[in-house]
């Protein structure tokens, strides 16, 4: 018997911010740098389609869903041109290793409480699938960390990469373009300011409106850019449908195991947040 889904999405958004913080993390930024990537969207957009080879805009555009194809082709594929995805992917490793270290202590790195963590994680991307996956297909693709706190970075990669690919394709059920599907994130409250998304991903003022407005005429946004009763509707399914498709690796876990690492995981990213682990300011509607 399936586990209740929510359960689910509660491991991952407890697990994925150990993912997340690393595209905040100086190590990372310091360590693309030295390959010759530029700071900022070079650096990410490399950074992250790495596993995927030496692909160009189209594909990157395609994986990331929510990013302007413009903005990313000025980046991809001159980021190759400059380095390689397998020195990305080492420099990944390494970016990862550093900021863990920073945020979480060596203590908590060396603890069992890290090493069951790792342990878990691993076992829940056992039933996670390939198929129609690209971000997590080759994700899994890469070898496993041998120090615990790198298996469960690693893991919590694969996880994330794992639901967002299934993410993605309850966006394009939902009938969102990637910029409609940011603007209606927005509009929750609960995401970086919509100047930080249109500066990150590459969206003008005027894409942004047009955007807006095309949401409004659905009846998903208010006059005033919030979400209408619709809004909160789709949204609703949207992550329902993201639930049902991410369930396998937590039904694999089973309950008493995801509420465990859950827990975990829990616990690491409170630390790693209190030891500023994410720009604050980013956060918040507006």
């Amino acid at each position: 018997m399936n586990m209740d889904m929510t359960a689910g999405r509660r491991c991952h958004n407890v697990v994925n911010p150990l993912h997340v913080a690393m595209y905040f993390a100086p190590e990372l930024a310091d360590e693309l740098a030295k390959l010759g990537l530029e700071r900022g969207a070079m650096a990410y957009l490399a950074g992250r389609a790495a596993p995927l080879g030496t692909v160009g805009a189209g594909t990157v555009t395609a994986t990331f869903y929510n990013f302007n194809h413009e903005h990313v082709a000025r980046h991809i594929p001159a980021a190759w041109t400059v380095t390689t995805p397998e020195a990305v992917l080492a420099a990944r490793l390494r970016g990862a290793d550093g900021m863990l270290r920073r945020l979480l202590g060596e203590e908590a790195l060396a603890s069992k409480e890290m090493a069951e963590a790792a342990e878990l994680a691993l076992r829940a991307t056992e039933a996670c699938r390939r198929e129609a996956r690209p971000l997590y297909a080759a994700n899994a693709g890469l070898p496993v960390p041998e120090e615990p706190h790198l298996a469960l970075w690693h893991a919590a990669t694969l996880l994330r990469e794992h639901r967002g690919d299934g993410h993605l394709a309850a966006l394009a059920v939902a009938g969102l373009s990637g910029i409609e599907a940011l603007v209606l994130h927005n509009a929750t409250g609960k995401t970086v300011t919509s100047a930080v998304l249109k500066q990150t991903r590459g969206w003008s003022a005027e894409q942004w409106a047009a955007a807006q407005d095309r949401l409004r005429e659905r009846g998903l946004l208010d006059e005033a850019g919030d979400l209408a009763e619709a809004g909160v509707a789709l949204r609703g399914e949207a992550e329902a449908l993201t639930d049902r498709l991410d369930a396998a690796p937590y039904d694999h876990l089973g309950p008493v195991a995801t509420a465990r690492l859950t827990e975990l995981a829990d616990g690491f990213t409170r630390t790693a947040m209190a030891a500023g682990a994410f720009p604050t300011q980013f956060f918040g509607k507006g």
